[in-house]
This record gives structure tokens, sequence and C-alpha cells, in this order.
């Protein structure tokens, strides 16, 4: 059964927008009249979306085994509108650039983080949905703040926005820091002990919540501001726009409002932002 969770407030979203920083200088002129990404897209009939499988409420395998998720929604809602097939894949998160770049898959979307470094790796569609980066910790823990994790054990996931803003972090970076696979694992070993505190997404540890009640706590402090995107090989312009412009129809036509309420129980997709970092984000 889907669940529904409070994520940003209107006012954060309006913070968000007004101060993330704009990548430095203009986006390139876009020579894209020998690119043949969407019509390759076409001619196969499908697009290959890698996911992590373990990013509830973005992508994850459900009871079943099947893969479910916001995320995998809204790609097959856009493919259905590019009249191709949405063929998701589960890859591991750490190898996701080198898969796009092999053509193994054809786009990354699952809670990707947009930043300036990895814009330099990818084509990144316009922003799509607000994100934190957020310290989760045990119910039952004494801390309050992350001023009381001081020289305590943090986890992040491997390759993951949470894990560098927690190295770019002056007092918590210096703390031992723990890389796990998946984020589920770094909450696995949270529980047993094995660290003192996660820094992970906002979407995600809100899930995590609902699903284990009175386990895990949120610090208030907030690590990073994010946005997330959908990452496609580098120069694949046109696919690119194709994308964007069936996402920019499906919103308007109220289709991305309708499953954005079924897995949160409001509409948190934005839309009109121009492409930036997300903060250049001290960065999954």
């Amino acid at each position: 059964m889907k669940k529904t969770f409070k994520l940003l407030s209107f006012t954060l979203i309006l913070t968000l927008i007004a101060g993330v920083f704009l990548f430095t200088g203009c986006e390139k002129v876009e020579k894209d009249g020998k690119d043949n990404s969407f019509k390759a897209i076409k001619d196969k009939g499908e697009m290959v979306i890698g996911v992590d499988d373990e990013f509830a409420p973005m992508g994850f395998k459900d009871k079943d085994g099947n893969l479910v998720g916001f995320d995998i929604d809204l790609a097959k809602l856009v493919c259905k509108k590019l009249g191709v097939k949405a063929k998701i894949k589960a890859i591991p998160w750490d190898t996701k650039e080198i898969q796009l770049q092999s053509g193994d898959i054809d786009a990354i979307w699952n809670g990707y983080t947009i930043t300036s470094e990895r814009n330099g790796k990818v084509e990144f569609s316009k922003p799509y949905m607000n994100n934190q980066q957020v310290v989760a910790v045990l119910d039952k823990s004494s801390f309050k703040s992350t001023k009381d994790l001081a020289g305590k054990v943090m986890g992040a996931q491997v390759e993951s926005a949470g894990l560098e803003a927690l190295k770019a972090d002056k007092e918590l970076g210096k703390n031992k820091i723990k890389s796990y696979d998946t984020y589920q694992d770094a909450l696995l070993d949270l529980e047993t002990s094995g660290n003192n505190a996660v820094v992970i997404d906002k979407v995600y540890i809100g899930y995590a919540m609902q699903q284990k009640a009175g386990v895990f706590r949120v610090l208030p402090e907030t690590l990073s501001d994010e946005l997330y995107g959908i990452g496609f090989k580098k120069g694949n312009i046109k696919l690119r726009k194709a994308v964007d412009k069936a996402l920019d129809e499906l919103y308007s036509d109220g289709s991305v409002e309708k499953i954005s309420k079924e897995w949160f129980g409001e509409n948190i997709v934005v839309r009109n932002i121009k492409k930036q970092s997300s903060k250049d984000l001290k960065n999954n």
C-alpha cells in the first residue's frame, strides 16, 4: 500500500528556488544537428531507466519483488507519452554514470541529485523535485542536534549526495565515516549500533519512518537542500529535450500531480525552474 508523508513546505520550496546557484556561466550552445539520441530511442521502442532498487519511495522492490516507486511511475508515464516502453533496470548506484556512458542504460532516474560535478558527466533534465540531506538517529538515542555527534560514527550511502554533504560539513566531516552500498544497509547498521547517525535523503527517511514507526528520528539541522533531475548521456540533447517537453505537458494536464498525490499526499513536483545545481550541492 502506498504511504504518504509531508515533505518540503511551500515556504521552503520558495526559499530553495531563490537560493540555489546557477551553474557557472551560461549553458553551452546546443549543437544538436547530428544528435540522433531521441530517434534511437524511438527506433528501438524503449528507454532503459537505471534505478537504485532500494531507494524508497522513489524506486524499490515491493514484497513481490516488483520494482515500484514514484520515479518509476513517472518514468513510465513519460515513456508512454513519448510512445516507447519504459524498461526499468536495477543498477549498483556507484556505477550509474559508467553504465550511462557505456550505453547500458539510457537514463539515470531515481532521486538523482543535480550537482555541477555531475553536470560535467551527464546531460541533466530540468529539475523536477526538491529534497534535503538530513541526519537520522535512533529515536531512543540522546542526540538532540548535530553538535551532539562530535566524535561519533557517521554513515551514508556510497556515491550519494548524503556522503558528499557529510564530507563537506566542517564538523561532522571530522568524524569516522562508514559508507554502505544502500541506505537500507546504513539504517540496519544504525539499528545495531554499527554507526551513530546516517546522513540520508529526506524522502527516503520519511518513508522509512512510516514503515518502522518509533525507530528513527531526524535531527533539526539540514546539511543541504537539493534538486532532483534525470541524467542522460552527455550530448544526448534531443532525448533530454523530448523528456522535458513530455514532463511539462504531463505536469500541465494534471497527470504528474495525480501520481505525486498517490505517493506523497500532495504535489511536490516542480517545473519551470532553470537548470541549476542544488546549491552546487554539498550535494544519491
